[in-house]
């Protein structure tokens, strides 16, 4: 259909003019997933204008309330004007064409904005908004998804401007895109949240273990599914002995939290039970790994600090494919602690695994860090490494939650992925009491 208007409205009858435009829209929707859906609609209402409408509204609902999150319009002082306006009121029993929509009604349009009387605080709110968008048609299509109602799109042009049966049925569609995205974001929020809570519940209280400086802090990922497997744990063991564990379950979702969940119980009930050095201890949970349970790789360093001696506080650790631990000096010298290195859980069950052991001095720290905090899209993980170095050194003499502070906010840029760190210091006098 081609129907001539009189007034100034776009003509998208023509069959490319509307691809074009449902894959700009496509393009907007596209990224509701990494950014707030909230965002990807306001995107999807600058495109709509002028090249479907003059005018687009989109309002979401909250509940009973409604929450207007967007108004595009020609001239931007108008859409500013529109914004103004205030809080939303709720439905109510307005009989305006949103709040028809928004109670399960089907596309509305309204041919006369001027002379709508609609009772309700809802339908006062939509006159003045006409009348502020100068509207000549009104054109009201439903945020759908999964039967439910999400919002709706009020699409307005200036008068003279008809939306014609094809205009209604785009719209109709741009809603349900519309819809199922931010359907999508909001489920894609709550796996996202649940992954990251369980995370939470499952790291320790460092507070519980006398005679030891700990601090920590674990930084989930700002974009993407990036949350999953990072995990730290400390907890005394019968002999008076400290384990330390850093670790990270391979994958990025809620599955892979919970898999950490399962080792990293694992790991505390073998560690406290067996008596074993760190090896030992990794040994057994790979074998217990490989046999009981789905998870497919992991890297990890267990370590376990010792009680005090004449020359520090010995620690023994073994590495199964993770970063190396770094070891800072309080005059800012540091070391990678390399030794102990083996492949990474999953791959063999009976590798050979050795300890490695050093002797932390009074005032030392030790770090145990994710590859969240070293590593950079395209970069090479040696330069990671430098930068921590080097951040880490210049950092020694902080105290300790000021150290793993200051340390993420140097070295974290844009969240790549989660991030946990775990340090300990040796604030024993230089000999035992």
């Amino acid at each position: 259909m081609n129907h001539a208007r009189s007034g100034a409205g776009p003509d998208l009858s023509g069959g490319p003019s509307r691809l074009r435009l449902l894959a700009d829209i496509s393009v907007a929707l596209a990224g509701s997933l990494d950014l707030d859906a909230e965002d990807a609609l306001r995107r999807m209402s600058q495109r709509l204008v002028p090249q479907f409408a003059d005018a687009c509204v989109v309002d979401l609902l909250d509940g009973d309330r409604v929450r207007r999150i967007a108004v595009t319009h020609r001239d931007p002082d108008r859409a500013v004007r529109a914004l103004a306006e205030g809080p939303m009121p709720g439905l109510g029993d307005s009989a305006d064409p949103l709040s028809r929509v928004l109670r399960g009604a089907g596309p509305m349009t309204l041919e006369d904005p001027a002379r709508s009387r609609e009772p309700g605080s809802l339908g006062a709110v939509q006159r003045r908004l006409y009348r502020v968008l100068d509207a000549g048609c009104v054109l009201v299509v439903p945020l759908r998804a999964r039967s439910e109602t999400l919002g709706a799109l009020t699409l307005i042009r200036s008068p003279g401007a008809p939306f014609e049966e094809e205009d209604r049925q785009l719209a109709a569609d741009l809603g349900r895109r519309a819809g199922l995205a931010v359907e999508n974001a909001r489920l894609y929020a709550f796996q996202r949240n649940t992954a990251e809570q369980l995370q939470r519940s499952l790291l320790p209280n460092l507070r519980g273990l006398p005679g030891l400086q700990l601090a920590a802090r674990y930084a989930p990922a700002r974009a993407g599914a990036e949350v999953g497997g990072d995990w730290y744990d400390a907890f005394a063991l019968p002999d008076g002995s400290t384990m330390l564990v850093i670790g990270d379950v391979m994958g990025h979702d809620l599955t892979a939290a919970v898999r950490m969940g399962q080792l990293r119980n694992m790991l505390r009930a073998l560690a406290y039970d067996s008596g074993d050095p760190p090896a030992g201890v990794m040994c057994r949970l790979d074998r217990v790994m490989q046999g009981m349970t789905s998870v497919e790789l992991v890297t990890a360093v267990i370590a376990q600090l010792h009680a005090p001696t004449d020359a520090g506080r010995p620690l023994s650790w073994t590495n199964a494919g993770h970063p190396p631990p770094l070891l800072m000096l309080p005059d800012g010298t540091t070391r990678l602690l390399e030794d102990g290195h083996a492949p990474i859980l999953g791959l063999d069950p009976c590798p050979a695994r050795t300890d490695a052991r050093i002797v932390v001095e009074p005032g030392a720290t030790v770090l145990l860090y994710t590859d969240g905090l070293i590593e950079r899209p395209g970069e090479d993980i040696g330069r990671g490494l430098t930068r921590l170095r080097q951040h880490a050194g210049a950092l020694a003499s902080s105290p300790l939650d000021s150290f793993c502070d200051s340390l993420l906010v140097r070295l974290q840029t844009g969240y790549h992925d989660d991030v946990a760190v775990l340090a300990l210091r040796n604030t024993d006098p230089d000999r035992p009491a």
